[in-house]
């Protein structure tokens, strides 16, 4: 790798603003699918199958990209092609969903959207790890995560920014979509694209040296070659990076609960309805994106006030604390009839989704060769998208016999796996040597 100079803040502010526009998608699917598919004729209890595209684009296309992105040798770079394909991609998803006039459409077009996202995602994270030495990982990754907070904080809270400029809260399409949701995607389409062009512009690849340039032309390329350095990486996988798995199987199953039924718990804990043609129901929809955006927005401000905590105490301790705060605010939101501490409860979940963004990213890389770590991040990302997908065919199967078929004990199941979360992140064992050159704490503080 050639020579990683030490960036300023701005400089890695700048190569993180393309992350905002990423998150900008996914905090519209965490805040709209939901509602829509509801909208659109989706039942209760099988809602989490319809969010199948997600885990299962990210468990196919992150790994193959980024074992691919380690390996492209282009004009533009080894990650810059993937995030402009992946951007133009998602750019029109998000244009075309909130048109859709059925169920299996919206479903199919999440697919695409999902598949966009997974293209960009990845080498980005990789295109980060790249151009910044190890002593500057923690405040990358954790920029990153201010970026995913800012992102999802507007995301959620662009339907009500709407209605406050004036636009009507109960105006519907012929599939009963509201317009405000139909304009949030289209605000979301033009940040995709704009904010990763920023990066690439402001913020270039580092060129590799001619050594590594070498290496990457005499290395074996094609289909069978990006497979065998998968399961080559999979066999070869750090311990600290096992461990982590068993902390992000609680983690990811919980925040998909969560996800998944939060405007459906608010609509039947707050305005006692369940009915998706009720004026109520839309109030949840609005009323959740209240609340996500103060939670993303606590996030963004957390992931930068995170970074001394994390040097001082360690990616590890920081990451503990803050899910069992989450946990413990799951447990609260369902008790909660006043929409008001609602916001107190945010407080919990914006710090985990801070630390979630960032801290285990730093552990990650304190353990992972330089040269493998587009296959590394892709491989990661199958400890989220996994434990998805178990939701995703499991939920279904206990709604109705252990959840009594109400969404709010569906939160109750997210706080529960939340505090399980953070108790098995105590038993992982970071690698002192790479780990270390991160001086994201001193040596004392390591196991």
């Amino acid at each position: 790798m050639a020579h990683q100079p030490h960036l300023s803040f701005w400089q890695i502010v700048n190569m993180n603003v393309g992350f905002f526009g990423i998150q900008f998608s996914f905090g519209l699917q965490q805040s709209s699918m939901s509602p829509i598919y509801t909208y659109l004729g989706a039942n209760e209890a099988t809602l989490p199958l319809l969010w199948l595209a997600g885990p299962m684009t990210g468990l196919i296309v992150q790994p193959i990209i980024g074992a691919m992105s380690d390996r492209t040798v282009s004009r533009w770079g080894r990650r810059t092609p993937y995030f402009l394909i992946g951007a133009i991609l998602c750019s029109l998803g998000l244009l075309a969903m909130p048109f859709s006039p059925t169920l299996w459409m919206a479903a199919s077009l999440l697919w695409v959207l999902d598949s966009a996202n997974n293209v960009t995602m990845e080498p980005y994270r990789a295109y980060v790890s790249d151009k910044l030495a190890p002593p500057q990982h923690a405040l990358g990754f954790l920029t990153q995560s201010a970026f995913t907070g800012l992102g999802q904080t507007l995301a959620y809270l662009t339907p009500s920014l709407l209605v406050w400029f004036g636009m009507n809260k109960d105006a519907t399409n012929a599939s009963h979509i509201p317009h405000i949701v139909i304009a949030a995607f289209l605000i979301g389409a033009v940040f995709s694209i704009s904010t990763v062009l920023w990066s690439l512009v402001t913020t270039p690849e580092t060129k590799l040296d001619a050594t590594e340039l070498a290496r990457l032309r005499a290395s074996r390329r094609g289909v069978k070659a990006v497979a065998a350095e998968i399961v080559l990486a999979m066999r070869d996988m750090p311990p600290t990076m096992r461990q982590l798995a068993v902390m992000k199987l609680f983690q990811w199953y919980a925040m998909f609960c969560y996800w998944q039924y939060i405007s459906l718990s608010l609509a039947k804990t707050i305005y006692h309805t369940s009915d998706p043609l009720t004026a109520g129901f839309r109030d949840a929809g609005l009323l959740n994106g209240q609340i996500g955006a103060f939670y993303n927005f606590i996030a963004f401000i957390a992931a930068f006030a995170l970074v001394p905590f994390t040097r001082r105490f360690g990616p590890k301790v920081v990451h503990g604390v803050c899910l069992a705060l989450a946990g413990a605010s799951m447990l609260c939101i369902p008790l909660i009839e006043a929409p008001v501490w609602l916001f107190v409860a945010m407080i919990g979940i914006g710090l985990a989704w801070a630390s979630i963004m960032g801290n285990p990213y730093i552990m990650l890389a304190g353990c992972i060769p330089p040269e493998r770590t587009g296959v590394y991040m892709g491989i990661f990302n199958m400890f989220i998208v996994i434990p998805m997908i178990i939701q995703i065919f499991t939920l279904p199967l206990y709604y109705q016999a252990w959840l009594g078929g109400r969404p709010d004990n569906v939160i109750r199941l997210a706080g529960v796996l939340m505090l399980c979360a953070a108790v098995s992140v105590v038993l992982v064992k970071l690698r002192h040597g790479r780990a270390r050159g991160l001086e994201v704490v001193p040596t004392a503080a390591l196991p």
